[in-house]
């Protein structure tokens, strides 16, 4: 999907403050619907061991975003089953957008920033995650 097909997430999916930046972002139900497919796209956690002890979403992989440029080559071992699209998270969805610029830097064309990050998905995907 091109960014001038990408729908902006309905209002109740994120904060009423949350600036939506398609060229960066997917929404949290766009995202849902891409991990019901038959080849789901890489879900990567860019936050700090102690808040993805606090929570995380299921089937991720977790790099922190300091460490992300260093361990590059765990991702292309990671993502070799998957579509080659790769959805990064944090909390509220900051981090993640550095994140997905190290990696396009790197050369992966097909990433993106979980809008509203885990916050987002808790509120509007899966209630059963904790807000912190």
């Amino acid at each position: 999907m091109t960014d001038a097909e990408q729908p902006a997430p309905h209002p109740s999916e994120l904060p009423t403050t949350y600036p939506w930046r398609p060229e960066w972002e997917r929404s949290p139900c766009d995202i849902e619907r891409a991990l019901l497919q038959d080849d789901p796209p890489l879900l990567l956690d860019c936050r700090v061991s102690e808040e993805r002890a606090l929570a995380d979403i299921p089937g991720s992989i977790h790099i922190p975003l300091g460490e992300l440029e260093s361990r590059l080559d765990e991702l292309s071992d990671a993502a070799s089953g998957a579509t080659g699209t790769i959805i990064v998270y944090c909390h509220h969805g900051v981090r993640s957008i550095r994140a997905v610029a190290v990696l396009r830097a790197a050369g992966y064309t097909d990433c993106w920033s979980l809008a509203g990050g885990i916050h987002a998905w808790s509120a509007s995907i899966d209630k059963s995650i904790p807000v912190y």
